[in-house]
């Protein structure tokens, strides 16, 4: 099978460039200054065993790559809020001996968040969800790090919105030929659901800094209670701290190359870059509407979305609100909803 990554960002890049190391076909898919970078440059790939670069095809529209395979797999890997552009581009492509790749070809989304493969079942008939665990870093266009060892990442992997069957179980063991542990699961959005409430501290992050003092890591622990309020009122099943470390154990620990501490996550990264936009819709915002589809307030995780999309907007610098400002505006959104 063929790769396309859909978004050769930090976790695009980290899956791709390991597919290629491993002898896979891979096509990565950028644009502006990184499609550039990787066009000219080739995708120099930072890992624990030093930085290659891996020369591979590159295209930024799906007319550039012209017809596609009927063995390819188009790996969905940009930020949530640009699917809905990256699936109108792609699913129309034709597909060798006919039909489209919405048609014909699988669609993995290896993503944060739930709400891709929703979208994608609009447009496609197969579609993959992946539960992403997986530390990577875009450093700058052309620039990817991974600092998991001794396995790059954990990737659960699973039909979307469920089952299994042996497409997903041979993408699964192209992965673990390539530094990945890749379980095929079933039930693939209860391990999301898992990991969507741990992104929920992607936008405390994003405002205040990395979680390393008590006030910030007390602040996510009542936004996660918040979120798991929320799914558990809903219905929503998703896997316990104890299944999870059993499952993940030792396999993927985070050893920065320089001694450095962690930087920010997905979200500090496109306020670092200034990208202008920002993943929170769908982490504190997915919180956000279940809450009000099922009469639960959750203050924390509004306030939280709405400050991550003004400093995307006005493009302020990551992690430069005061920690204490950021509790003090979170007691105060408590406080209004509970007066309300």
């Amino acid at each position: 099978m063929r790769y396309i990554i859909i978004g050769a960002g930090a976790v695009g890049g980290a899956i791709g460039a390991r597919l290629a190391e491993a002898g896979h076909e891979v096509v990565l898919v950028a644009r502006g200054a990184h499609y550039e970078a990787l066009r000219v440059g080739g995708l120099r790939f930072m890992a624990s065993e030093g930085t290659q670069t891996h020369r591979l095809p590159t295209v930024d529209r799906p007319e550039a790559l012209g017809e596609l395979r009927a063995d390819d797999v188009l790996v969905l890997a940009v930020k949530t809020q640009d699917s809905e552009a990256a699936l109108e581009a792609w699913g129309p492509s034709p597909v060798a001996g006919g039909g489209t790749a919405a048609e014909r070809l699988p669609l993995v989304c290896a993503q944060n968040g739930v709400e891709s493969q929703r979208l994608a079942l609009r447009r496609f008939r197969r579609v993959y969800g992946v539960c992403v665990w997986l530390p990577a870093t875009f450093v700058e266009p052309g620039l990817i790090s991974a600092a998991g060892t001794p396995l790059t990442g954990i990737l659960h992997l699973g039909r979307y919105p469920h089952g299994t069957d042996e497409t997903a179980r041979r993408i699964a063991a192209d992965l673990e030929k390539s530094r990945f542990e890749a379980p095929v699961v079933p039930d693939v959005a209860r391990w999301q659901y898992a990991k969507l409430l741990g992104n929920l501290a992607n936008s405390v992050e994003a405002v205040s800094g990395v979680l390393t003092s008590a006030e910030g890591l007390a602040l996510y622990q009542r936004v996660r209670a918040e979120g798991e309020a929320v799914l558990d009122v809903a219905g929503i099943p998703y896997v316990g701290a104890e299944e999870q470390r059993k499952t993940r154990g030792d396999k993927t620990r985070f050893e920065p190359f320089d001694g450095s501490e962690r930087r920010g996550g997905s979200s500090w990264q496109s306020l670092h870059r200034g990208t202008g936009t920002i993943e929170a819709d769908y982490l504190n915002g997915e919180i956000a509407l279940l809450g009000r589809l099922h009469g639960v307030p959750t203050p924390l995780n509004d306030l939280l979305q709405r400050l991550a999309n003004t400093f995307a907007r006005e493009r302020r610098e990551a992690g430069s609100m005061p920690v204490a400002e950021l509790v003090r505006l979170a007691d105060e959104a408590v406080a209004f909803v509970q007066e309300s």
